[in-house]
């Protein structure tokens, strides 16, 4: 092969070498990267075997590719959302993109959404050289010789960037026989993984119509806070930002809380009692109580917490219609739907509180290792 007037360093890596994070999605991603400059503007291609053996409608697999230009800029990146691979015979997919002088590094590789087994092999990538011919670059362990073991890919990356290791638990990674080319492919296979459907209001089975909408609303807005939250370690859920922030772990319990104060307010037409004050107080208040006692806690504590809560307002929202909705509770001139629609705001209000956390939660910090005594 003539050799590219273009500066190519394939990054390896190693998933024993960095910190493994693991964590629930409904996709998962594997990748390489190549550190690339040019001076001038080219195009790339990056070609590859696939086939779906799936059940599932939202199921699809994929080729991505995403260049990271210098500065942190944003380069090409396409992830074939507008084509994705469905067939269940092997067949070779191309996606093309472009890089430039501002190009730093070009990554690549197969995506997977969804429950079913997707099958990679024979990856290659060309790259135009100065007389607009495609030259084909090397890529390591292209067609899966080096066969995936433990759930890891030889030569290759879990997840979409070089400098975090993303192993996905709804997805286990194999060798496998069926390839098209040399002794082996992989087969990454996707299982209990369930689809909700997003952007509608309403259409709630066993729901009147304004309590399907809120039904809806309440949904949706508990999803975010757990596709937020749900991936967090004890760590980032225990992180006080300041004395007198809240915990994440404690604001979570704060909205189960606050959504069990309305049930008992609105299905009973009654204030929280004894028993429920011990169980539910200290949530409410969120003060130096809260933040003392909400800590020490994996995230699904907390998520089963809110699950159980959710279960119940919505089985208790099913047996009541829009009359009841419109029905104000004496003394307060509030009526069922403005309490809901107050639950629902008030889970708004607080995943931008999480939100705002988040972003400021610092790396924890390494533990040192003792020091040997003489």
């Amino acid at each position: 092969m003539k050799k590219i007037s273009l500066f190519l360093l394939l990054v390896g890596f190693a998933a024993n070498a960095q910190a493994v994070k693991e964590v629930s999605s409904t996709w998962m991603s594997f990748m390489q990267g190549i550190s690339i400059e040019s001076k001038t503007k080219k195009k790339f291609k990056v070609e590859a075997s696939v086939k779906v053996i799936t059940n599932d409608a939202h199921a699809s697999g994929g080729l991505w590719a995403r260049v990271d230009n210098k500065n942190d800029e944003k380069g090409f990146f396409e992830n074939m959302e507008d084509r994705p691979i469905t067939a269940a015979d092997w067949q070779t997919y191309t996606l093309e993109g472009t890089i430039d002088s501002n190009s730093d590094v070009l990554n690549f590789g197969g995506v997977c959404e969804y429950n079913g087994k997707f099958y990679f092999d024979n990856f290659k990538l060309f790259i135009e050289n100065d007389k607009g011919i495609f030259e084909q670059v090397p890529i390591q362990n292209n067609s899966f010789e080096q066969p995936a073991k433990d759930g890891y890919i030889p030569k290759w990356h879990l997840g979409v960037t070089k400098d975090k290791v993303i192993k996905v638990k709804e997805y286990d990674i194999t060798a496998s026989a069926d390839k098209t080319d040399g002794k082996s492919a992989i087969m990454v296979e996707g299982k209990g993984i369930v689809y909700k459907e997003r952007g509608k209001i309403g259409g709630v089975d066993g729901a009147s119509p304004k309590i399907a909408d809120m039904i809806s609303m309440l949904e949706d807005l508990k999803d975010r806070v757990e596709n937020k939250v749900k991936n967090m370690s004890q760590y980032e859920l225990d992180y006080l930002h300041d004395e007198n922030a809240n915990r994440i772990g404690s604001l979570i319990m704060h909205l189960a809380a606050a959504e069990a104060y309305y049930q008992v307010y609105t299905f009973e037409g009654r204030e929280f009692n004894d028993e429920e004050k011990k169980k539910w107080e200290v949530a409410l208040e969120l003060d130096q109580a809260g933040r003392d006692t909400f800590k020490g806690h994996e995230v699904q504590y907390y998520l089963d917490i809110y699950n159980e809560v959710r279960a119940k307002t919505i089985a208790e929202l099913k047996k009541r219609d829009d009359a009841w909705f419109e029905e104000v509770q004496k003394g307060s001139g509030m009526s069922n739907h403005y309490c809901w629609f107050h639950v629902m705001e008030h889970q708004s209000s607080h995943l931008g509180q999480i939100l705002f956390l988040a972003k400021r939660i610092p790396p924890e910090p390494v533990a040192l290792k003792q020091p040997i005594k003489n």
